[in-house]
């Protein structure tokens, strides 16, 4: 139990996944971690970090290579997430946002013409993607969407309001819903993809939050917006549907990323544990502390084989929306029992910003809370 954990190998990792794992861990401890708390503390988003994941090309670990990816796997991709999440919640945040909502919908649902124009640019860092499915009045119930977007000629015109959108006031590129025809229920909701650059189209300030401070978000707000017909994803019937598949998937993304913040809460803990001496002997020589360890350790291995799972049924063809919806849900309680255990671990320390466990409790409340079960 003394032994501080490292990088946890799944017993079937191919290769290439645990080449990918080791580097985004060498990147997260050498580049990530030691600006975590700064970006924290200002609520900054940090654009030359960004840059750095772009030049290590982890945006493009789950896309082929003839879009410019690295054809790799969805696992892989969690691997990074995850390892990221360990030393950064906003930062993990900020790349599964980017490759699951913004880019994923486009490889997966768009015409051939769409893929061709932004997944390469999605992939290269020329463009960062959000998502736009939040709204005032709509967050759980996706149905309930009031945006709107009228076809006129070969552009449809979009009006209406979007919040809490990561990565926004960064994105070249926003993949949004909006209702087509109010009468057809779910299934006159649209999903489009809306450049940055259109006319009627702009931003409003996000609301300051309690965790993920490093992580961007704002208010996407359309007034007669016009965007190419073209740049519908799929049919106008499916859009509703296309969202809750991308959801799906996402989940699995939550899910890494919740894991990492409680395997990162968990390392701390130990370490500290180690460390900290009360009584006569330290923290982890006192058995309430290795009841609190020992349980922490054992969700955390829980909620690993639901993350990794809910990835190879991906990877496979196979049905997932269960599986990733369960790795979510628990992958989220786990970090904040985990992240909340890590503070009791510290003591009156834990409550104190100089150690990085608060953060990491603020962080993770929000993996049970976005994109929902």
């Amino acid at each position: 139990m003394n032994e501080l954990p490292g990088i946890q190998h799944a017993f079937d990792l191919t290769e290439d996944e645990r080449m990918i794992q080791e580097m985004v861990a060498d990147f997260a401890q050498n580049e990530v971690a030691p600006i975590a708390a700064e970006i924290d503390e200002d609520h900054r988003f940090p654009k030359e970090l960004w840059d750095k994941i772009v030049e290590i090309g982890l945006p493009g670990i789950p896309f082929p290579e003839e879009l410019g990816g690295a054809g790799s796997s969805t696992l892989a991709y969690v691997l990074a997430v995850e390892e990221i999440s360990k030393v950064c919640g906003s930062t993990g945040l900020t790349f599964a946002a980017h490759v699951s909502l913004g880019t994923y919908p486009i490889f997966r649902w768009g015409s051939a013409d769409l893929a061709a124009e932004y997944v390469p640019r999605l992939i290269s860092g020329e463009y960062m993607g959000a998502y736009g499915l939040t709204e005032p009045g709509a967050g759980s119930d996706s149905g309930g969407t009031q945006t709107t977007a009228v076809l006129d000629g070969d552009e449809y015109v979009l009006n209406g309001r979007k919040c809490f959108i990561t990565n926004a006031n960064h994105a070249g590129v926003f993949i949004c819903t909006a209702v087509t025809d109010k009468s057809l229920g779910a299934k006159g909701i649209g999903a489009f993809v809306v450049p940055r650059n259109v006319d009627g189209f702009s931003l409003e300030k996000g609301e300051a939050k309690l965790g993920m401070r490093g992580s961007d978000w704002a208010s996407l707000v359309f007034e007669d917006a016009r965007i190419p017909a073209d740049h519908l994803l799929g049919s106008r019937e499916d859009g509703f549907k296309t969202f809750m598949k991308t959801l799906d998937g996402g989940r699995i993304s939550i899910g890494a990323l919740a894991l990492g913040i409680a395997e990162g809460a968990y390392r701390e803990s130990l370490r500290y544990a180690t460390e900290r001496e009360a009584f006569g002997k330290t923290l982890a020589d006192q058995q309430a502390v290795q009841f609190k360890l020992a349980d922490m350790a054992t969700q955390i291995e829980a909620a690993r084989h639901l993350v990794y799972h809910a990835a190879r049924l991906k990877d496979a063809g196979l049905p997932f929306s269960k599986q990733g919806a369960m790795a979510k849900l628990m992958s989220s309680e786990v970090a904040m029992k985990v992240t909340y255990d890590a503070i009791q671990i510290h003591g009156g320390y834990g409550y104190t910003r100089e150690y990085p466990v608060e953060r990491m409790w603020r962080d993770a409340k929000l993996c049970t809370i976005g994109e929902g079960t």
